[in-house]
Parts: structure tokens; sequence; C-alpha cells
């Protein structure tokens, strides 16, 4: 299973990196709970909840911090 898609935390942009964290929360929750028709039951529930919603940009936040370090904020080197 990849869960890095691309193998690599490097983008070009911090547009590019917020997608992939994105990206790499939704593979994590299916890595979590692999079983798709489980998590379209327990979907409702979720997205309609205030806590859940926001534990669940927490976790793309923290992605997203990840990605931002493994770039270097997106500074110029040169």
């Amino acid at each position: 299973m990849e869960l890095i898609p691309g193998d690599t935390l490097i983008t070009a942009t911090p547009q590019e990196g917020r997608e992939l964290a994105m990206a790499i929360a939704r593979k994590s929750i299916g890595a979590i709970q692999p079983d798709a028709g489980t998590r379209q039951t327990l979907r409702p529930g979720y997205s309609t909840d205030a806590d859940s919603l926001t534990m669940a940009a927490h976790v793309v936040a923290v992605e997203f911090a990840t990605i931002a370090a493994a770039n270097d904020y997106w500074r110029d080197k040169g």
C-alpha cells in the first residue's frame, strides 16, 4: 500500500504541499480502516459532527506541517 503518493514529500509549491497533505490524510484513513463499506457507513456520522471535522482538519494540518518542513518551507536555496 502506497501511503506517500510518488514516494516523496517534496513539492514545488505550498498548494501542491497542501494537496499532498490531503491525499496522505485520506490514505491514512484507508489504511486504518481498509473496509470501504465500513467507511461509507461511518461517514454520515462524522461528516456532520463539528468535533470530528475539527479533528480531521488537525490531521491534515499536521501532515501539511511535515510536508512544509520537508520542503524547507519552500524557501529558495539559491
